[in-house]
């Protein structure tokens, strides 16, 4: 036998053992549940647990219940079907959470836990995941990065996010039933974590676009809403949203709510019935997924991004998030409050949930969501846009119809010009396209990451991905999956995801920094400055534009509404 083949059939004994002496069946109230162990990536892993009863029948577009008795053990190594989306996927039965961590054995220390909710709008997604599993590069830094990554599913589109007059009103139903799902799915890392290696006491929530505008859902609701319902209380000490997706949040009993229930309720046919509410209970899953698809792609260029988004109930998000992270004139953090307050979002900052927040966006994100007829010498696409001034004052009608002249004014001459320059990393612009993108880019992803960041009570840090593209999502290759980046470019790789898992690890970005000294490292918000990553490497940009645009749209919040 060779060298290298006894050394290998070592490894391959020691990992034998490992896998026998770890603990892979998790005894829980509710059930017991047998894990995998992968001995390629070194993790123990479940991937199907239920953490909530179907939200079926009486239950559909209800805030999550219990778990149900499962009897006998549990695979868990298999996949669950998404959320009802799109056209013809998923399944209602769909509240389930996979996790996956190093391997542990009992009487070990336990690790902290980071949460995950997915991206794609608020009306599609999954978190059913294979091996190697996603954000397994974050895992995969170093060994300091010893956590327990959990992936719920939560309801999207009209399944999630219905709300209305009828909703508000019904006992059995609830506004943000899909925001109340994550909640649930904190909440049973608070109750159960401990099983599986998981410290319950040290929980972050992370996610990319929507998943990034749920985190920003999460911070600023209001954690002690319904006390005694499934995932009230649910507790997280640390919150990073990579491009948070924060789309308008309208009142749940606003004209903009009641008009999708209607729509819905025409539409699936129940507009006849004496209560529409239970008709649509009883209604056939693929008739509301057809028309929460409808409506999202007919209002996508004009009042809306995707339609479904969160919305003020007054209980669970009682203020809209340019209030509730609003920081006193003295630079002083607003404390929390008790549940409650108008719906409008007024009366005061409530504070905000997480210690310590980090919020990342990405250069050039806002072009994603733009129409392409912004590009266009002529009127392209549906609805049709073209690139001249008119171009873009049509848009941003759409986009923003309810700012005042003057404040449109002030958006469009003194923060957003027809050309100039978005920031000091980005630098110039002198088209519609890259204006238009420009701004949705403040309004839905870059303001959002730096309110939650510049409110966390602890600390905050915030970051710009500048790499060309530059796009919505191109930020996801360095640390969502396992691709040969890891290995021919460790100084991104390693500074990069090697951050968050520092802040996960540590509620510090540099604490276990990975990249060496000549290197900057994330500088915290306090110093005025933020983190950038681009083509070269790593450095640090003044953040006082970025603050003064979000300090306008804060102050004109109420007529976007954000």
């Amino acid at each position: 036998m060779t060298p290298s083949s006894t050394w290998l059939a070592v490894l391959l004994g020691a990992l034998a053992s490992l896998a026998a002496a770890q603990d892979l069946v998790a005894e829980l109230d509710y059930g017991t549940f047998r894990g995998a162990y992968s001995q390629e990536y070194n993790i123990s892993y479940w991937r199907k647990i239920p953490f909530a009863a179907p939200p079926v029948g009486e239950n559909r577009f209800r805030a999550p219940q219990p778990p149900h008795r499962v009897e006998g053990v549990y695979d868990s190594d298999q996949s669950f079907d998404m959320c009802p989306q799109r056209t013809v996927n998923g399944s209602e039965d769909c509240l389930y959470l996979g996790l996956y961590s190093r391997p542990w054995t009992r009487g070990q220390p336990l690790r902290p836990v980071v949460v995950v909710f997915y991206g794609g709008g608020f009306i599609q997604g999954s978190a059913s995941f294979t091996i190697p599993p996603s954000a397994y590069p974050v895992l995969n830094t170093s060994a300091a990065a010893d956590l327990v990554f959990i992936y719920p599913n939560y309801r999207v589109n009209a399944f999630g996010l219905l709300a209305g007059r009828e909703i508000a009103e019904d006992p059995r139903s609830d506004a943000n039933a899909g925001l109340l799902d994550q909640r649930a799915a904190i909440r049973w890392a608070n109750l159960y974590a401990r099983h599986f290696g998981g410290d319950p006491d040290d929980v972050s929530i992370w996610g990319q676009s929507a998943g990034g505008g749920s985190v920003v859902a999460q911070v600023i609701a209001d954690q002690d809403h319904a006390p005694g319902t499934w995932g009230a209380g649910a507790r997280f000490s640390k919150a990073l949203a990579s491009s948070p997706f924060w789309p308008k949040t309208y009142e749940a009993v606003g004209p903009e709510s009641q008009a999708l229930y209607d729509a819905v309720v025409e539409s699936v046919g129940c507009a006849a019935e004496r209560d529409t509410l239970a008709c649509l209970k009883r209604a056939d899953v693929q008739a509301i997924r057809n028309i929460s698809l409808a409506l999202s792609n007919s209002q996508t260029y004009t009042t809306s991004s995707y339609t479904w988004a969160p919305v003020i109930d007054g209980g669970f998000l009682p203020r809209r998030l340019a209030e509730a992270t609003r920081v006193d004139g003295d630079g002083k953090k607003r404390t929390r409050r008790g549940s409650g307050g108008g719906g409008s979002g007024g009366g005061g900052g409530a504070g905000v949930n997480a210690q310590r927040a980090f919020g990342m966006y990405n250069a050039l994100e806002g072009e994603t969501f733009v129409p392409g007829g912004l590009h266009s010498a002529t009127d392209a696409g549906t609805p049709p846009f073209n690139e001249s001034e008119a171009g873009f004052e049509k848009w941003l009608a759409g986009f923003l119809p309810g700012l005042a002249p003057c404040e449109r004014e002030a958006a469009t001459r003194r923060y957003y010009p027809p050309a100039g320059t978005s920031d000091p990393v980005s630098g110039a612009y002198n088209t519609s396209y890259e204006r238009a993108g420009f701004l949705f880019r403040d309004v839905v992803l870059a303001c959002p990451a730096y309110y939650i960041a510049a409110a966390a009570r602890e600390g905050g840090w915030v970051g710009e991905y500048d790499i060309l593209p530059a796009k919505h999502a191109s930020d996801v290759y360095w640390w969502n999956t396992v691709n040969p980046a890891q290995q021919e470019d460790p100084l991104h790789y390693e500074g990069y995801a090697g951050a968050f898992a520092s802040f996960f690890a540590a509620g510090d970005p540099n604490r276990f920094k990975l990249t060496d000294a000549s290197v900057p490292g994330v500088p915290p918000l306090s110093s005025g400055r933020e983190f950038v990553i681009d083509a070269d490497g790593f450095s640090t940009a003044s953040v006082a534009d970025l603050k003064a645009r979000c300090e306008f749209w804060r102050k004109v919040s109420r007529h976007i509404p954000m």
